[in-house]
């Protein structure tokens, strides 16, 4: 299936089109950026204006195969010279945060922190190019992004007025259900045929290596599990392994703690009033999310988690005699809590 590029890569090759019009004179037919693990995608540009101080650039997202909600809407960056280094500004059709618990500040323009990060540098790399200050206000928007947003869950996170700016690869894989299991179910076939005595199953690329560098994991141990616990242990009560290590954040292993299997945000939420139970903290209740709830509750609640999610991977496990432990990490990568051997 046919990957595609997430909207905070498509945003930051419209920044770049849209600086190399600013500072250098003429908008290019194609724009290329490298994503953070170093691929480097070439975008062609959907429309370019400028005027006194200003360009922008639009960038159409293609999200290959993947039944992505944002796949053929228009990426908009808007640069201006400013002073004081990066600014980001919502526009039409980029939400802005409202309630506290995600990777954003209250107030600010829902761009994620990699994409903000991706486009800071490519405003170092245009600057240092062009000979100028790397001081702009960078300006996004997606139209007709606040009709997409109610298909998404930024209005129950309190992401007002449009989509969020996401991706910390840049890349969008293809979601197939019954492909995503099955590569799971190979690479538990290759671990055990090749002798290995644990592996680990991640929700994301910040856990998997974190976990893989906390135990020294060859990467054929590393199983892609993602969302998909269930098709994981399953497969694992079948084909044992000696040692099972289950790493992601806070929310997805709220999720699992609580007994979800599959951890997507479509198929699952966190239950608070759980949360709060738990943590002996009431005010956990109303928190908006996993990461918020963790704020205000801090290490109890994360060994709270750690230690019901590997009751509940014992639990799917039934009479298997893989021993399990729990990593739970942090937006950054650092271990929070840990349960098991």
């Amino acid at each position: 299936m046919r990957r595609g590029w997430t909207t905070g890569a498509c945003a930051t090759a419209a920044t770049k089109a849209a600086l190399i019009r600013l500072w250098g004179g003429a908008f290019p037919r194609e724009v290329g950026i490298t994503l953070p693990k170093g691929e480097t995608p070439v975008f062609p540009l959907a429309f370019a204006e400028a005027g006194d101080g200003w360009a922008q650039v639009g960038i159409t997202k293609d999200a290959g195969d993947d039944p992505d909600v944002t796949h053929g809407a228009l990426i908009v960056a808007r640069v201006v010279q400013s002073s004081g280094g990066v600014a980001f500004v919502a526009g039409d059709g980029v939400g802005t945060v409202t309630k506290p618990g995600l990777p954003i500040a209250v107030g600010e323009a829902a761009v994620n922190p990699v994409p903000r990060q991706m486009m800071r540098d490519v405003v170092l790399e245009m600057a240092a190019s062009f000979g100028q200050a790397p001081d702009v206000t960078i300006e996004l928007s997606v139209p007709g992004g606040q009709d997409l947003a109610q298909q998404t869950w930024n209005p129950r996170l309190g992401i007002k007025g449009g989509l969020s700016i996401l991706g910390t690869t840049g890349i969008v894989r293809p979601f197939s259900c019954a492909a995503w299991i099955a590569s799971i179910h190979r690479g538990i076939d290759v671990a055990r045929a090749d002798g290995l005595t644990h592996v680990a199953g991640c929700t994301g690329s910040t856990s998997e290596a974190t976990v893989q560098a906390l135990y020294q994991l060859p990467d054929h141990a590393m199983l892609d599990m993602g969302d998909f616990a269930g098709g994981m242990l399953k497969y694992l009560r079948r084909h044992p392994v000696a040692r099972l290590t289950i790493g992601g954040g806070i929310g997805k292993m709220a999720k699992l703690a609580q007994g979800a299997v599959d951890l997507h945000s479509g198929r699952s939420q966190v239950d608070f009033a759980q949360l709060a139970d738990w943590a002996a903290r009431p005010e956990l209740r109303g928190a908006n999310t996993a990461l918020e709830a963790y704020q205000i509750a801090g290490p109890v609640l994360a060994n709270a988690v750690a230690s019901r999610a590997r009751h509940a991977v014992c639990a799917q496990l039934g009479d298997a005699t893989t021993a399990i432990d729990i990593v739970v990490i942090d937006r950054a990568g650092e271990v929070i809590a840990q349960a098991g051997p």
